[in-house]
């Protein structure tokens, strides 16, 4: 029982704070949906730049190809960030209604 005293650095919680303008705190930034919409919105920008670089090329506009790969690496990097994170807030949701109450 001695080495529970020893516990020591860990402070109380304080307070989440509530009301109409609490997802909005101080310091805290844009809520989830406004995150995850800007995430949705990045990863079809640059889906659409690199199909446009895709179609300069085809059409002749533009000769060089290494702008084309790097756009549609991007955007294919951003897409599956945004897939597994889609997968991991399933996954919680599933948890979520797994939990016995």
């Amino acid at each position: 029982m001695a080495g529970i005293d020893m516990i020591s650095g860990i402070s109380p919680q304080m307070p989440r704070p509530s009301g109409p303008g609490a997802a909005q705190g101080a310091g805290e930034g844009a809520s989830f949906d406004q995150t995850l919409k800007g995430a949705m919105d990045k990863a079809d920008a640059q889906q659409q730049q690199s199909t446009q670089a895709l179609q300069d090329v085809l059409t002749g506009t533009s000769g060089d190809v290494l702008p084309v790969v790097s756009a549609m690496a991007k955007a294919d990097m951003s897409f599956k960030l945004l897939i597994g994170v889609r997968n991991k807030i399933i996954d919680a949701y599933k948890q979520t209604m797994n939990m016995q109450v």
